[in-house]
């Protein structure tokens, strides 16, 4: 790989398999436990260092995670390995803290119920410590901050503790037992006070135990804090944010609309891309992802229900759709069907890690596409071909139209999305790589193999122009005999941006693996 994603053949041939192996769960079920529908996941994301991890739920809860393994040993993973440091731990995470993002509400102008549920989430830069994060639901994005702060206590009261006695009267060990009367005001009848009536008169140097307060700073706690809020842009439900690279502005995506913001103005947005007509009746596709350009800050890329992807520049009239570059796949003749614009409809984009390469999910296969090519994806990934018979069905109970996160690798070799039945896929993206792994969301991810066609791929370096197509699996059972459960469905993932390290949610549980 040289920058981070351009394909180009290993040194030997293409790279191993990897072998995963898993690391942590939070918020594991036991057998027979009900999940109660607030507490599924709906968004993961790592931020730019991999040290931390985000997750948002149903119930517009964001939960954050931070990295532990890396400062048990004093400095970056990335760091150790330069002073070839032995790293023996696989990546950890621990709970570091949660707060409520998002509350149900009710626009009473259109008599719409507006749900909690976190849809994206994306970190910011870090500033002086602090973290700072977007998340949205489908109306409203906030601005979050979250920082520790001190907690102050009083160390130190205004007496010797020594010498305290009650409410703060002085005693010696010579009069602890003493039967005399101890002044109201902390002081005691002794020879070296003269006492007049209820008066008292300190002796010269004052009263060696008197001291002032001491307030000092012993624990810390986590407060996380809402700066901005982005609200009333958007009249479709908001199905994406992305941050861009200049650290200052940011998109966000409904159905129709991509909007441009900066991170200090929440008042104010500017509406980049409109595909709504002037007669909705002439609709024939939507927005349903869009993404940032991860080094140009004036390049975009957003996703149809068509299956197409448009590459825009913010210099010219992104409005005007001539401008955009088109990435389409063509059709096969004789192939279409009722649900052929259904299945085609991508449900997520990702830029590489310098942005060569466009990874698309739809609902059943992966494409990876290059920008500096429209004639049609690179490689396709076939995710579960044998769902192909059975898309009547999953028609009819809607699982047709869930919508499957995809994720690329730090250094590009391997790309990966969800599936059902708990199982997501890794394939390897390299020249002459035929990588095709098939895990579950479990503390065993190997335990559910699906065997893959042994074929080799074509390379990317020769005859690009046609399409690879790796992946397919044997049709409804695995290699255990078990049945595939399409109530199950694992639909959202992230990897690590240096790692092989893969964060996914199944329900209200968050598993990760190492390789």
């Amino acid at each position: 790989m040289n920058g981070g994603d351009e394909v180009v053949a290993a040194p030997g041939g293409p790279p191993q398999p990897l072998e995963w192996k898993f690391s942590q769960v939070f918020g594991e079920r036991t057998a027979g436990e009900e999940v109660q529908e607030v507490d599924i996941i709906s968004a993961i994301e790592f931020d730019k260092t991999g040290d931390h991890l985000a997750t948002g739920d149903r119930g517009g809860r964001v939960v954050l995670f931070e990295r532990t393994d890396t400062k048990d040993n004093g400095g970056t993973r990335r760091d150790l390995e330069r002073m070839d440091y032995p790293i023996s731990r696989h990546p950890e995470f621990r709970y570091k803290t949660e707060f409520q993002s998002h509350e149900p509400e009710f626009d009473y102008l259109k008599s719409l119920e507006i749900e909690e549920k976190i849809n994206k989430i994306r970190w910011c830069q870090t500033a002086n410590g602090a973290l700072f994060l977007l998340s949205t639901n489908d109306k409203t994005i906030k601005f979050w901050k979250v920082q520790e702060k001190k907690v102050k206590k009083i160390s130190e009261m205004n007496v010797d503790p020594s010498k305290a006695v009650g409410n703060g009267n002085l005693a010696s060990s010579s009069n602890l037992g003493s039967s005399k009367m101890h002044l109201a005001n902390g002081g005691c009848p002794d020879r070296s006070f003269s006492c007049l009536s209820n008066d008292i008169s300190f002796p010269p140097g004052g009263i060696p135990s008197l001291r002032l307060p001491q307030v000092t700073s012993h624990e810390t706690s986590l407060v996380a804090r809402c700066r901005r809020v982005y609200a009333h842009a958007h009249d479709y439900h908001i199905n994406s944010i992305s941050n861009n690279s200049d650290g200052e502005t940011f998109i966000s995506a409904d159905d129709l609309r991509i909007n441009l913001w900066n991170l200090e103005i929440s008042n104010q947005s500017f509406n980049i891309v409109d595909v709504k007509p002037a007669n909705m009746e002439d609709l024939t596709e939507v927005i349903t992802s869009a993404e940032f350009h991860p080094t140009h800050c004036n390049t975009l890329a957003y996703s149809s229900s068509k299956g197409s992807i448009r590459l825009i520049d913010l210099r010219q009239s992104a409005l005007c759709d001539s401008h955009a570059k088109l990435f389409e796949e063509q059709e096969a003749p004789g192939a279409r069907s009722f649900f052929t614009e259904i299945i085609a409809s991508i449900s997520d984009i990702k830029f590489g890690k310098d942005g060569r390469y466009i990874l698309s999910r739809d609902y059943m296969t992966l494409k990876l596409w290059d920008i500096n090519m429209d004639s049609g994806p690179v490689t396709t990934f076939q995710v579960h071909e044998y769902l192909r018979p059975k898309l009547c069905d999953l028609y009819e109970n809607d699982s047709i139209f869930d919508k499957f996160e995809c994720c690329l690798s730090g250094d590009g070799l391997r790309v990966g999305t969800g599936s059902y039945s708990n199982l997501f896929r890794v394939f390897g993206c390299g020249a002459g790589s035929t990588e095709a792994t098939t895990l579950e969301a479990s503390k065993n991810p190997m335990r559910r193999q699906v065997p893959t066609p042994s074929r080799p791929s074509r390379s990317l370096s020769s005859s690009i122009t046609r399409v690879v197509r790796r992946g397919a699996e044997n049709p409804g059972v695995d290699a255990n005999g078990n049945c595939f459960d399409f109530t199950t469905k694992l639909l959202h993932l992230a990897w690590h941006p240096t790692e092989n390290s893969i964060a996914c949610a199944a329900a209200n549980s968050l598993y990760m693996y190492y390789a």
